[in-house]
């Protein structure tokens, strides 16, 4: 599930997530009390604007952390948005000041749908949150 071993604080309780993708980025919110997630509004916007969106999203719900959804091929080799999401999530990092918490997010988009999703990119952030939130102590 994670890219690194998760060591998250237990005074980490709300998180927000993203599902980046080049045109849209999906959002969703959750805590680790309830371990379920609520779909945001997705962020339609590229590069710097894209950023500018997830920051007013922080400032909206003051996270205690972020979660980013990190993409793979099915046997888990790396492609073109491997890199993006691992340079949006440096790039929250760096920006907010908050820790980042990179996770595989294989399928996300898929399980979405399947669950009745009526934006893919939010129900795959909501996905990515609820698998992250499962795996805490």
């Amino acid at each position: 599930m994670s890219l690194a071993a998760l060591n998250v604080p237990e005074h980490f309780q709300t998180f927000l997530a993203f599902d980046y993708g080049i045109k849209r980025t999906g959002v969703a919110v959750g805590n680790r009390l309830l371990r379920t997630a609520t779909p945001q509004a997705t962020i339609r916007a590229e590069g710097a604007a894209r950023l500018e969106q997830a920051q007013i999203r922080v400032r909206q719900w003051q996270p205690d952390a972020l979660v980013v959804g990190v993409p793979f091929h099915p046997d888990g080799a790396s492609h073109d948005n491997t890199a993006r999401a691992l340079k949006f999530a440096r790039q929250l990092r760096e920006r907010l000041k908050l820790t980042v918490y990179e996770v595989d997010e294989r399928y996300s988009t898929t399980e979405a749908l399947a669950s009745g999703a009526s934006d893919a990119d939010a129900g795959a952030a909501c996905v990515i949150l609820e698998q992250f939130l499962r795996s805490l102590p």
